[in-house]
Parts: structure tokens; C-alpha cells; sequence
């Protein structure tokens, strides 16, 4: 997994704004992958971040870099919680519910849309989606919104300003690990 791509997918995740980011990365082998987020979870060891597959398949990871505090916050929401009962989850820490969304990305059944919740979006949204799909949408940007409008557009600028400041200054040579925010605790 290259720096480029963490630093493409991930920036807002990064810098601490978002909660998760999903991309694709190939691979060579799966030994060599899991080498590969070994060393990417040893350097961000102490900022709060951790990157995880989520699933394997055609020399392409499903990868999922997250702050795991910021997950747990989210999955505790009420309107998470209900969410994800309703797809099928047991409950339980944010670890069990990252278990179940792998198995229900690895099935190859329907897409497991509340994947959103993992992402950090509003459950309002994601509920929105499941429900509506395409329609009674209000605007679309990193997901569609069906809720609050106006907080989803300053979200969505503040993600795309975040993603080209972290480009231009890693383009500009400034190392990851300084892009990348430690968690407060």
C-alpha cells in the first residue's frame, strides 16, 4: 500500500475529521499485504488510526483505515445502533461489528450499505439511502444526503480542502506521519 494512496483515499481520515475511509489497494500476495498494514498499524501507533482489510479478492484489498475512538462514538449513536440491528448485527463493540461488516462485504450479496456508519456518516443519511436509494435525495457529495443539507455541504468542502492541502504538502515532501493528527484523548 503506497503513501500516495493512503494520502489520496485518506486525508480527512488522516487530519482527523472523518471517522473512516475505505479504498482498494492490490496486492502481490496476501502475506505481503498483511506485511505491508503490520508496518502501516506500527506507524500509526499512538495517533489513534488503524487500517484493516476487509476483504481479499481478485489481488485487490478492500482496506478500511479508521479511528477506532471516533468509530466507537458513532456505533453508539441510537440511530447507528438501530441501523445496524436492523441489518443484521448482534450488537456489541465496534471489533464485532467490524467482524460483521467483512462477513457481509465477503458474502457477495447486496452491498452492505451501512457501511456509511463505519465512514462516519450521518445515520440519518445512511438510513436515508437504505430506505430511499436514489430518490427524495437532497444533495450528493461523499455520500447522498437525505438529512441536514447545509451541515452535509460545509462537511463536504472541508473534506475536499483537507484532501488538496494533504496532496499538495505531500506532493511538497512533507512525510505522513507529520499529515497525520494524534488522536487527543
Amino acid at each position: 500500500m503506497s503513501e500516495e494512496a493512503v494520502i489520496l483515499h485518506g486525508s480527512p481520515t488522516l487530519a482527523g475529521i472523518k471517522t473512516g475511509s475505505l479504498f482498494r489497494c492490490e496486492y502481490e500476495s496476501i502475506e505481503a499485504m498483511r506485511t505491508s498494514l503490520r508496518e502501516w498499524n506500527r506507524r500509526f501507533s499512538g495517533k489513534g488510526l488503524r487500517v484493516i482489510p476487509l476483504s481479499f479478492e481478485n489481488n485487490k484489498a478492500l482496506l478500511y483505515l479508521h479511528r477506532p475512538k471516533r468509530l466507537s462514538r458513532d456505533l453508539s449513536d441510537g440511530a447507528a445502533c438501530e441501523i445496524l440491528s436492523d441489518c443484521g448485527y448482534c450488537g456489541g463493540s465496534p471489533a464485532r461489528c467490524l467482524s460483521c461488516l467483512a462477513r457481509r462485504i465477503r458474502s457477495n450479496e447486496d452491498f452492505p450499505h451501512e457501511i456509511g456508519l463505519f465512514l462516519g456518516y450521518p445515520p440519518e443519511d445512511v438510513r436515508g439511502f437504505i430506505e430511499h436509494r436514489e430518490c427524495d435525495l437532497k444533495c450528493v457529495g461523499c455520500w447522498k444526503v437525505y438529512g441536514d443539507e447545509a451541515k452535509a455541504q460545509k462537511t463536504f468542502r472541508l473534506f475536499r480542502k483537507c484532501s488538496r492541502i494533504y496532496r499538495q504538502r505531500f506532493q511538497n515532501g512533507t512525510p505522513i506521519e507529520r499529515l497525520t493528527v494524534a488522536e487527543h484523548t
